[in-house]
């Protein structure tokens, strides 16, 4: 008889039952002396304890904002040691850390901040070409005549602060409009607070409680809001440190965005809960910066997504460069070449390279490789569940559990599946059903040893470089356009980036139009990484009997054609040579 997929794996070490400022006021005792946080491009470092002693601060100034346990606090920022500080306060005072993509345009940002009803957002003035302090003060024009604090705006109206800091001025002097509120603004206030009342916030808090917000998308084409606890992702970072066999020894650089749960909580947390050190090369990937890190600090760590260590792999001279300290580290968001793989072993020098896999919802891990692992299995499976957790394939159809060996939904239970959608009990239910199990949409193969491999999406996600990249959001803004009658988005495969965006739209009988004209008209109002590279007009869509359109055969004739582009010698003009990748770079 075949063995179900159904798993359950248990660990030597228990979970963490308490919230994580508990958790990691205990480690920064163990190891006070110890960097926790280095940030190159703002030259900054903070030890365990004056890490503790910086977020000690910065959460009675929350409080002292009005700041109560469960309230939605936004961070609009890319990687710098004040996204870490605000997310640690959060957590100390019982706060929602709501993580806003630095990619995100004024559609996005006020679709975020309506969905997640944040109430206090904090934000860096800009970053290239991404004015967001520009941004928030169209959104809320009531900022121009508003007193610091006492924020009333008609589109946002549960927004009542707004906190700007600039992290390569620090401590910023001058406010966007009269109701901002400065850095150093929240920190005077805070001297008010008592250590009784900070102590007492503390002592009120549960392991249970919702501590962040990351944004996901699904078919109503806008992202949904993510709940995740501190049970969730203190105990999914830990177990991810624990694959990498992580001490107080290591320093890992982090090249990834902190918006994303990778960063926030693989990297971050990961790190924080083991007595290691963070490394921050720079606020946006840059792949010189980040192997320069790891050269300049000694890092024994190196996350990232294939993509950047593709780029890794490209820089000049890299191998000049004394990457011997390198030891282990994550690679995660999209599958990896074998080819890649071995580089990345052999010319990287980092030998026991992890795979990792799972999705927001989740924590985010849900599988990882391990050090022993075959590079047939780093390159062909994402490993096995951790610790405490189950996992199973099902039938889409019937829900049935499968044998190991058939191909099934994957689906998962346990300490890491989220609270649930913001405000989103449909939604909710449709994600996990009524025996706790998170269905992922995608299909996989678990096989007699426990590894699973994915073998495809029920979903119509695209993952370009790993970023989740959702069609219906795109066609949903296309079809504001006065042009557009429908579109099609869709993904087709890229061999740097694993997939790449196409498109198709039709447009109205009458009417003209370039793909270029519609490019602009989605990076003007959509994230620089949402901007299809290959897009058509067309005239009529392939369809089924019902009038639905078939991507996959919109799919079939796109990568025949550039197929036949190659063969031609053409495929230059179609391919994207850019090393681009789904962080804040191009913001």
């Amino acid at each position: 008889m075949s063995q179900i997929s159904y798993l359950h794996r248990g660990g030597e070490r228990p979970l963490i039952g308490v919230p994580i400022h508990r958790f990691l006021t205990g480690v920064a005792r163990r190891f006070p002396d110890n960097e926790a946080v280095v940030c190159l491009w703002q030259g900054r470092r903070l030890t365990y304890k004056e890490l503790m002693e910086e977020v000690d601060r910065l959460a009675r100034g929350l409080m002292a904002l009005g700041v109560e346990r469960g309230h939605r606090v936004g961070i609009w920022a890319t990687d710098c040691v004040e996204w870490i500080l605000l997310q640690l306060a959060t957590s100390q005072v019982g706060a929602v850390l709501v993580n806003v993509n630095p990619a995100y345009r004024l559609a996005e940002l006020e679709h975020g901040l309506k969905a997640a009803r944040v109430q206090t957002l904090f934000l860096m003035p800009s970053f290239r070409k991404s004015s967001y302090a520009e941004m928030v003060r169209e959104l809320c024009p009531e900022l121009e005549t508003a007193d610091p604090g006492h924020l009333r705006c008609t589109r946002v109206p549960e927004l009542t602060h707004v906190v700007v800091f600039d992290p390569g001025n620090i401590p910023a002097t001058e406010r966007p409009a009269p109701g901002f509120l400065l850095w150093n603004n929240v920190l005077e206030r805070g001297d008010a607070i008592t250590a009784k009342e900070i102590l007492d916030r503390e002592a009120s808090l549960d392991c249970d409680d919702p501590i962040n917000i990351q944004f996901t998308s699904g078919t109503t084409g806008f992202p949904k809001p993510v709940v995740l606890t501190h049970h969730n992702i203190l105990n999914n970072a830990f177990f991810c440190g624990e694959a990498l066999e992580m001490t107080d020894r290591d320093r890992l650089a982090v090249p990834v965005p902190f918006y994303h749960c990778f960063g926030m909580v693989v990297s971050i947390l990961g790190c924080l809960t083991h007595g290691a050190c963070v490394v921050i090369p720079e606020p946006h990937f840059n792949a010189q910066a980040t192997l320069e890190a790891v050269a300049k600090e000694r890092c024994t760590l190196l996350h990232g997504v294939p993509t950047m260590f593709v780029a890794e792999l490209e820089v000049e001279g890299f191998k000049d460069l004394d990457l011997s300290s390198l030891r282990s580290g994550i690679m995660a968001g999209a599958p990896c070449p074998e080819e890649l793989m071995h580089r990345v072993m052999n010319d990287l020098g980092i030998r026991d390279i992890l795979i990792g896999y799972g999705q927001t919802e989740s924590s985010p891990v849900t599988h990882a490789t391990c050090a022993g692992d075959s590079v047939e299995r780093r390159t062909t499976t994402v490993g096995t569940n951790l610790p405490y957790t189950e996992v199973k394939t099902v039938a889409p159809d019937t829900g049935a559990v499968l044998p190991r060996g058939e191909q099934g939904e994957v689906c998962f239970r346990g300490y890491h599946v989220m609270r649930g959608y913001f405000e989103m009990e449909e939604a909710t239910a449709e994600a996990i059903d009524p025996q706790g199990w998170l269905h992922s949409g995608d299909l996989g193969v678990i096989d007699r040893d426990g590894y699973l491999a994915i073998t495809g999406r029920l979903k119509e996600m695209v993952i370009r470089g790993g970023e989740n990249i959702y069609p219906a959001e795109i066609e949903a803004y296309l079809a504001r356009h006065p042009k557009v009658a429908q579109s099609a988005v869709f993904g087709i495969p890229h061999e740097r980036f694993g997939e790449e965006l196409g498109c198709w739209v039709q447009i109205h009988n009458g009417e003209t139009a370039t793909p270029e004209e519609f490019r602009d008209y989605i990076a003007a109002g959509l994230a620089h990484y949402k901007v299809p590279r290959h897009l058509r007009i067309v005239d009529d869509f392939p369809m089924t009997v019902t009038g639905k359109i078939q991507k996959f055969r919109i799919r079939e004739i796109v990568e025949q054609e550039l197929e036949e582009e190659i063969a031609e010698g053409e495929s230059s003009a179609s391919r994207p040579t850019d090393l681009s990748i789904p962080t804040s770079e191009s913001a």
